[in-house]
């Protein structure tokens, strides 16, 4: 297991008679990034609280940074950085105390914590910012902060959970510029995240999870080809019956069917000929994205 930075075989967590996790096998090496997709509940958030410690696991096992989740919790806490879905700064500091606070927690020396504060807070475009009081930040800029803070000392195993809710494209297209530069410096990422482009463009590797199960292992463009070579997305107010006449995945949220096709442009006019009695907002034909891939191996 030395050759990787996070391992877990036949990793599960059961309530009760519900399993929430179950055989989760993983494999994440230095200066790569793992995603882990799924609708809630898919199980996602419990495989992140067992390896983090948060929550004991009751059957399999995980190794973290050389070290058992289970058995060595406290040598695991100290080689990770948890970014988590809500902020756990003071409010009443301002954004370069909360930093160097954190810093000398952790036993960073004075000068190494100012200089680490100062290259965090210039690599989130917080300097400005810096000295005023966190409850005058707004929900983008906090959560800059929150990742930030999580990165005070470098550690080789870093788990991100959805670091990028709430913020702007600007905003989003920084931190993951943030996130690369991690990676580069040779640290291992679990992220989750419910931004497919994000996965996409990030992860060395993809497992999607539902029911608590893994459905599909992958990089993104294996993950992708198992869908087919082009697709018909439409977006309609009528999507349901839309579906009904062709199948396909459907997207409630974007009001989309996506459809497979193999044809290309006579498959589009033949799709757009069926729905001729419906108000199609829009179609258009495309090789397949992580969202068609994600849907399609998720669909109940």
């Amino acid at each position: 297991m030395n050759s990787y930075a996070v391992r877990t075989e036949g990793l599960g967590r059961r309530f009760g008679e519900t399993h929430a996790l179950a055989d989760l096998d993983l494999e994440v090496a230095p200066g790569t990034v793992l995603g882990l997709l799924g609708h809630n509940g898919a199980g996602k958030t419990t495989a992140v609280r067992i390896l983090t410690t948060l929550l004991a696991p009751t059957s399999g096992h995980a190794v973290v940074a050389g070290h058992d989740v289970a058995r060595e919790p406290g040598a695991v806490r100290a080689q990770i950085a948890v970014a988590g879905q809500e902020a756990s700064l003071d409010e009443r500091l301002t954004g370069r105390e909360n930093l160097m606070l954190l810093g000398r927690l952790q036993r960073l020396r004075k000068r190494e914590a100012v200089t680490r504060t100062g290259e965090l807070l210039e690599r989130f475009g917080l300097t400005e910012a810096g000295d005023r009081l966190l409850m005058t930040y707004s929900g983008g800029m906090r959560r800059r902060l929150d990742l930030a803070a999580c990165l005070i000392v470098r550690r080789p195993v870093v788990f991100l959970d959805e670091p990028t809710t709430g913020l702007d494209p600007a905003a989003r297209a920084d931190m993951w510029g943030a996130i690369a530069d991690l990676v580069t410096d040779g640290a291992a990422l679990i992220l989750t995240t419910q931004y497919l482009e994000e996965a996409d463009r990030l992860a060395d590797r993809i497992i999607v999870l539902s029911g608590g199960r893994t459905v599909a292992e992958g990089t993104p463009a294996e993950l992708k080809r198992r869908v087919g070579d082009r697709r018909v997305h439409v977006t309609l107010d009528a999507f349901e019956e839309a579906a009904r006449r062709l199948g396909g995945e459907v997207d409630p949220r974007a009001r989309r069917v996506s459809i497979s096709a193999p044809n290309g442009s006579d498959d589009l006019r033949t799709i757009l000929a069926e729905l001729e009695d419906l108000d199609v907002e829009e179609a258009s034909l495309a090789q397949p994205t992580l969202d068609d891939a994600f849907f399609a191996l998720t669909a109940t």
